[in-house]
This record gives structure tokens, sequence and C-alpha cells, in this order.
């Protein structure tokens, strides 16, 4: 059973898996920091820096003056605000992984017109004899008949 796993593991395709799960990782930090850390604030300056993480409508006839306040409460709340921002930025995240995308299979094409552009050397055919050889043969199989 042991050699049974160790086998499973060691195939090509479970381990190709793991690597695209750790790099799928390590892309997802870089991602998301270029979302949070760079594209966030541009947006913020173009949208006059409205959060809508605040925005919450309490399950309850008080009012509260902040979502931290309702919930430190025990109130249920409703975080609509919270919802539009994690649809912002999951539009942004895909907008950015979309780019990089195209950005890859562009480099992608162009190494491949790059392959198609280099010359290719012939293939290599044993040279034939000339046709003054073959006639030359021919010549000698036919003298050789008459004899």
């Amino acid at each position: 059973m042991l050699r049974e796993f160790r086998d499973f593991i060691a195939r090509g395709n479970v381990m190709e898996l793991a690597v695209g799960i750790i790099i799928g990782a390590s892309f997802t930090a870089i991602v998301n920091s270029l979302v949070q850390d760079l594209i966030n604030p541009l947006v913020g300056i173009f949208t006059g820096g409205i959060d809508f993480s605040n925005l919450y409508f309490a399950l309850t006839t008080e009012t509260y003056p902040s979502v931290a306040a309702a919930e430190a409460a025990g109130v249920a709340v409703f975080r609509y605000g919270a919802f539009i921002t994690s649809v912002i930025n999951f539009m942004i995240i895909a907008w950015v992984v979309f780019l990089l995308v195209k950005g890859v299979n562009k480099m992608k094409e162009a190494a491949v017109r790059e392959r198609a552009r280099e010359p290719e050397a012939p293939p290599s055919t044993p040279a034939g004899p000339t046709q003054e050889e073959l006639l030359a043969e021919i010549r000698d199989l036919l003298k050789n008949r008459a004899v």
C-alpha cells in the first residue's frame, strides 16, 4: 500500500498539479497586492475616496454609527457595502488577470512567429546517382545482356 501511494505521488500529473497550485497561490498574492496596493488607490482618487465597506443595514429598529458598533451590540447586520467592495475588487482582479494572460499569450505568439522565421535545415537526403551514372549503368546492363 505504501508503494502504491509512492507511485501515485510520483506520477507526473500529481506533481504538475502540486506545482500549479503552489505557483497559483504565489500568483494570487502578486495579483492581490497589485490590486490593493496600486490599483485601488487610483480607483479611490477617481471615486472621491468612497468606502463602500462601511455601508450596512442593521436588522433592528435602532440605529448605530458604524458596522463595528452594530456588531458589538450583537445586532444582525446586512453588510451590502462589503459585498459591493468584493464585487469591485473581483472586477479589478479579473481585468488584471485578463491583461496578464493576454500579455503572456502575445509573448507566446511572438516566440512561435520567431521560430517559424528561422530557416530550417533541409532534410538530408542521400545523394543519388546522377543522370549520367544511371545511363552508364543501363548501357552496361544492356551490353552484358547482348553478350
